[in-house]
C-alpha cells in the first residue's frame, strides 16, 4: 500500500490503550539492583547537588535523635524548684535541635527533589534522542505505546526512586542505625526485647504485603482494561455514535470499571487486616517495654533507669521500628525502579542497523537527483521468506519524472524505504548521485529528498509550525509562497488567525484535502533536488486534484521525481511509467505505449478508465 512509506499511524486513544496495557503487565520489581548503576552518569553530572542532600540528610538524621535527648533531659530535670535558667537553657537547647532539624530536612527534600528533577530531566532527553535515531526495523518489533510507557511510566517510577525513595530510605537507615545504637547505650536488655517485638511486627508485613502486592497488580490490570476500552471507543467515537453503539460501549465500560472496583476493594481489605495486625502487635509490644521498664525504675531502681531514660528509649524504639517499617516500604520502590530502569535501558542499549558509517562518503555537490537501484533483493525483517524485492534495478536521471505502478503488494512502497534509507537492501546496490547509500550519512541522504506521503503525517501547532517543519529557519515569505504553490494558502488565510491558527492534533481541523495540500507545500518548502510523491493526491476531490496537479507540474520542474499512483489518471504526465509487480519490473514506457502491448498496465488501465479510455 502506498501508506506504508509514512506509516499508518496509531491515534492518541489507541496509543493510550496500548500504554496502559503495557503498563500492568511489565511493571514488576527486580532484586538484582544492577540496571540501577545505568544512573550513575545522570547523577554524576549534578554531583554538586547529590553532596549536598548527603550533608544534609546526615544532619537531619542526627537532629532527630538528638530530640529524644531533650525529651530526656526535660522529664528528668524539670521539677517545682527547678531555676528558671536551667529551664530557659533545656528549651533553648530543645529549640535549637529543633531549628537545625527543620533546615537540614529542608535542605535535604530541595537538593534531592531538584537532583531528581534534573536526572529524570535528562534522561528524557537522551532517551528521546536515541529513540529518534532508531531505524524503522526497530519500530516493526516494539510498540510505540510500549516506548511511550517507557517514556513516562518508567522514566516516574525512577525519577520517584531518585528524588524521594532513596533519600528516605538512607535516612531510615541512618536513624534506625543512630537509634539502635542510642538503645544498646541505654538497655542491652530493653533493645534485645524491642528487637523481639519488631520481628512479630514485621511477620504481618512481609506476609501481608506480598498479598497486597499481588491483589494490587491484578487490580491495576482491571483498570487498565478499562482505560484500554475507553481509549479504543473515544479514539473511535464517530464509529461508535454513527452505529448507535454508545450504550453498548457504557455498558461494556461500566462493567470493566466495577471489576477493577472490586479488585481495589479485595486489596484494601487485606491492607486494613495488615494493618490491624500490625497495630496490635506495635501496641501491644511498646505496652510491654513500658512495663518492664516502669517495673525497673521505680520498683526496682535499676541503675540508670529514669522516667527521662523510659521516654528516649519508647521515643527511639518508634523510630527505630519506624525506619524498619519505612525501609521495607522503600526497598520495594527501590526494586521496583530497577526494574524501570531495566526497562528503559533495553531501549537505550538497542542499536540502530541504519547508521552512518565512521567515514561517510560525502554525496556530490551541487546534488544531480540522479537514482539507480542495481539488483536489489529485499525483504522486511519480520518477513525474511517474503522478498519484497527480487532482482528490482531502476535508473532515474536527473530531472527526470518516473510514476511506479502496479497491485498492492508489487514492491512501490519499499523502494521509496529503500532509497529514504528506512532500510538497507539484502543484496545489490541503491545509489544517489553514484554513491552508494550504506556509505554515505543518512542524515545527508534524507536531506536530498522531500516525501509527501499518502497519510499528510501532520503534527500540532499552527501551519506556519508545519510548514517550517519542512525547512529549519525558512522565513515567512517562502513559507507562504510554498502554501501558495500548493493551492492551500486560500484555506489557511481563511483560518481565525491565518497562518497561525492552531490546527489541533495531527492537523484533524482541517479536511483530508487540507491536511494532504499542506503536507505538500511541506515538501515543497523543503526545496530537494529529489521529490517523493506517494499517492499524494489520493484525499483530494476532482477539482482540488485538478489544481494540485497544476502546482506539482511546476513543483516538479527540474527535480527529479518519483511517484506512486494507483490512480492511473495521476500519472499520465510522467516521463516515464515503470509497472511492477512481484518486486519486479515487468514493463515501463508511455502511457500509450503501455496499453498498447496489452500487458499488466493495459489491464490496470481498462479497470479503471474502460476500454474506450484504453
Amino acid at each position: 500500500m502506498a501508506s506504508d512509506v509514512a506509516g499508518g499511524r496509531p491515534g492518541a486513544g489507541q496509543l493510550l490503550a496500548a500504554e496502559m496495557q503495557s503498563q500492568a503487565a511489565a511493571r514488576d520489581a527486580r532484586r538484582d539492583l544492577q540496571p540501577l548503576a545505568r544512573l550513575w552518569p545522570f547523577v554524576r553530572a549534578h554531583i554538586g547537588d547529590a553532596i549536598f542532600a548527603a550533608l544534609f540528610l546526615t544532619v537531619s538524621a542526627a537532629a532527630t535523635l538528638g530530640l529524644t535527648s531533650m525529651a530526656r533531659e526535660l522529664m528528668d530535670k524539670i521539677r517545682p524548684d527547678i531555676a528558671p535558667g536551667a529551664l530557659n537553657s533545656i528549651f533553648l537547647q530543645a529549640g535549637a535541635v529543633a531549628l537545625l532539624l527543620s533546615l537540614s530536612t529542608a535542605g535535604r527534600l530541595f537538593f534531592i527533589t531538584r537532583l531528581g528533577e534534573r536526572v529524570i530531566a535528562d534522561m528524557r532527553e537522551a532517551f528521546y534522542k536515541h529513540v529518534t535515531s532508531l531505524d524503522q526495523g526497530f519500530f516493526a518489533e516494539v510498540r510505540t505505546g510500549e516506548v511511550l510507557s517507557r517514556l513516562t511510566t518508567d522514566m516516574t517510577i525512577v525519577e520517584t526512586m531518585v528524588g524521594t525513595s532513596i533519600s528516605v530510605a538512607l535516612r531510615n537507615l541512618l536513624t534506625f542505625l543512630g537509634a539502635f545504637a542510642l538503645m544498646m547505650w541505654i538497655s542491652p536488655a530493653f533493645t534485645g526485647l524491642v528487637l523481639l517485638i519488631a520481628v512479630i511486627v514485621v511477620a504481618p508485613l512481609v506476609f501481608g504485603g506480598r498479598t497486597v502486592r499481588r491483589l494490587s497488580v491484578y487490580a491495576q490490570e482491571r483498570f487498565a482494561n478499562a482505560i484500554a476500552y475507553a481509549g479504543e471507543t473515544i479514539d473511535g467515537l464517530d464509529t461508535v455514535q454513527a452505529f448507535g453503539r454508545e450504550a453498548a460501549a457504557n455498558r461494556r465500560f461500566s462493567e470493566s470499571v466495577e471489576l477493577a472496583f472490586r479488585a481495589s476493594v479485595s486489596r484494601i481489605r487485606a491492607r486494613a487486616l495488615m494493618t490491624l495486625l500490625v497495630m496490635m502487635c506495635l501496641f501491644g509490644g511498646t505496652g510491654v517495654i513500658v512495663w518492664q521498664a516502669s517495673l525497673a525504675a521505680f520498683v526496682h531502681h535499676a541503675a540508670g533507669i529514669t522516667g527521662g531514660t523510659i521516654i528516649q528509649f519508647i521515643i527511639l524504639a518508634g523510630l527505630a521500628g519506624g525506619s524498619v517499617g519505612a525501609l521495607g516500604e522503600m526497598w520495594g520502590d527501590i526494586q521496583k525502579a530497577a526494574g524501570a530502569m531495566e526497562r528503559i535501558s533495553e531501549i537505550l542499549d538497542a542499536q540502530p542497523t541504519i547508521a552512518a558509517p565512521p567515514n561517510p562518503r560525502p554525496l556530490p555537490a551541487p546534488a544531480r537527483g540522479e537514482v539507480a537501484f542495481e539488483d536489489v533483493d529485499f525483504a522486511y525483517p519480520g518477513r525474511p521468506d517474503l522478498a519484497a524485492l527480487s532482482h528490482f534495478s531502476l535508473q532515474v536521471k536527473r530531472g527526470e519524472s518516473v510514476a511506479l505502478v502496479g497491485p498492492s503488494g508489487a514492491g512501490k512502497s519499499t523502494v521509496f524505504k529503500l532509497l529514504l534509507r528506512f532500510y538497507d537492501p539484502v543484496s545489490g546496490v541503491v545509489r544517489i548521485d553514484g554513491v552508494d547509500l550504506r556509505d554515505a550519512d543518512p542524515a545527508e541522504v534524507r536531506a536530498r529528498m522531500a516525501l509527501v506521503a499518502q497519510d499528510a503525517g501532520l503534527f500540532s501547532g499552527s501551519a506556519m509550525d508545519n510548514l517550517r517543519f519542512g525547512k529549519e529557519g525558512a522565513d515567512d515569505d517562502t513559507l507562504r509562497a510554498a502554501a501558495r504553490a500548493a493551492e492551500a494558502a486560500a484555506f489557511l488565510e481563511a483560518l481565525p488567525d491565518g497562518f497561525d491558527t492552531p490546527l489541533g492534533e495531527r492537523a484533524k481541523t482541517l479536511s483530508g484535502g487540507q491536511r494532504q495540500r499542506l503536507a505538500i507545500a511541506r515538501a515543497l518548502v523543503r526545496d530537494a533536488p529529489i521529490l517523493l510523491l506517494d499517492e499524494a493526491t489520493s484525499a483530494l476531490d476532482a477539482e482540488n486534484e485538478r489544481l494540485v496537479q497544476l502546482a506539482l507540474a511546476g513543483a516538479t520542474h527540474g527535480r527529479t521525481t518519483l511517484i506512486i499512483a494507483h490512480r492511473l489518471a495521476t500519472v499520465l504526465a510522467a516521463d516515464r511509467i515503470v509497472v511492477m509487480d512481484a518486486g519486479r519490473v515487468v514493463d515501463e514506457g508511455r502511457h500509450a505505449e503501455l496499453v498498447a502491448r496489452d500487458g499488466l498496465y493495459a489491464r490496470l488501465a481498462e479497470l479503471q478508465f474502460g476500454l474506450q479510455a484504453a
